[in-house]
């Protein structure tokens, strides 16, 4: 059997391409897995004290001085605070604006429509900060419901090896990666800073705003009422949020289907209609003035959007 060299090189070229694409793949994932991890100890670095710590920590979750939403609509300044963006109203004005000029600058230029600008510029500028933050606070909400119960078990296990409860808290927030590390990490630096456990817990649930946050708030405050061990509540606690998250797994993998094919048929109507107005630009172009043509689409459009809607609610279960 023999072999051509030829080959052979091509393969050993490909080798190690690949591996150093898995290297590089590896580097940057350490990096960012490190970079997060360290996010609030960044922050102590550059301020002196604990209560310096928890002033930035709150300026920094659009928070005010006592731990509360500021003065912003009340479910904008929720979702600011659950989204965990770093809260900084000059560039989130120039963002806005950025998004606002481009959002208002596209349809105009290709619809060679100067009046489409305002109406643009007007909804991109509004919903468009707004789906973006909506879209952090789930990201962050679904790591949350992963990481809660090793949060949990970490927690029971430095309680078992003699730890106060802060002391484990505050392992939690140094050990763990966001946001379960931050949340806990605030909690602990609250604590030193001279809140009770149960109100530095209760904050750490207004902000992340979770479920299984809530739960463990609710343990820790039904253990300082009632007393009874907490390490035998908290180990319930957290098979609790571990079953309740493999609910929620099962959940979206039996409705995975469905929403497959409401996303394929809600997106076919519109890459038809691209396509149609790329190849033949005058086979709407000639009758999309008409009366008939426009509230028949307009009809089109909030049927389809009230059809979402309906679908969207019979798979949004909520454990």
């Amino acid at each position: 059997m023999t072999f051509d060299p030829h080959t052979v090189f091509l393969i050993l070229i490909f080798a190690a391409v690949f591996t150093a694409g898995q290297a590089a793949i590896g580097l940057i994932s350490v990096a960012t897995q490190k970079r997060k991890m360290n996010q609030r100890l960044k922050v102590a670095e550059r301020v002196d004290g604990v209560s310096a710590l928890v002033m930035e920590l709150r300026k920094q979750r659009g928070l005010d001085a006592a731990g509360a939403s500021g003065k912003r609509l009340r479910w904008l300044s929720n979702l600011i605070v659950a989204s965990g963006v770093q809260y900084d109203p000059r560039k989130w004005a120039i963002y806005v604006v950025a998004a606002a000029i481009v959002g208002g600058a596209v349809p105009a230029i290709l619809l060679k429509n100067p009046l489409l600008f305002p109406a643009g510029a007007l909804v991109i500028g509004l919903s468009g900060p707004i789906f973006y933050l909506k879209f952090m606070a789930g990201k962050r909400a679904k790591a949350l419901g992963f990481q809660l119960p090793q949060a949990l078990e970490i927690i029971v296990r430095s309680l078992e090896a003699g730890h106060p409860v802060p002391t484990a808290i505050n392992l939690v927030g140094r050990e763990m990666s966001d946001p379960v590390g931050t949340e806990f990490g605030m909690a602990a630096d609250e604590i030193a800073y001279g809140s009770t456990m149960q109100e530095a817990i209760g904050r750490m649930a207004e902000r992340c705003q979770h479920p299984d946050v809530d739960l463990f708030a609710a343990t820790v405050r039904l253990q300082a009422g009632t007393g009874g061990n907490l390490t035998g509540l908290l180990k319930l606690n957290a098979n609790t949020v571990r079953e309740r998250h493999k609910m929620r797994l099962k959940i979206k993998a039996a409705s995975s289907e469905g929403r497959a094919s409401a996303m394929i048929l809600t997106s076919a109507p519109f890459v038809a209609m691209g396509f149609i107005m790329i190849s033949s630009p005058h086979f709407y172009g000639d009758v999309i003035h008409e009366p008939v043509v426009k509230w028949g689409l307009s009809g089109l459009g909030v049927w389809m959007f009230i059809g979402n809607m309906v679908m969207r609610r019979m798979i949004d279960l909520r454990l």
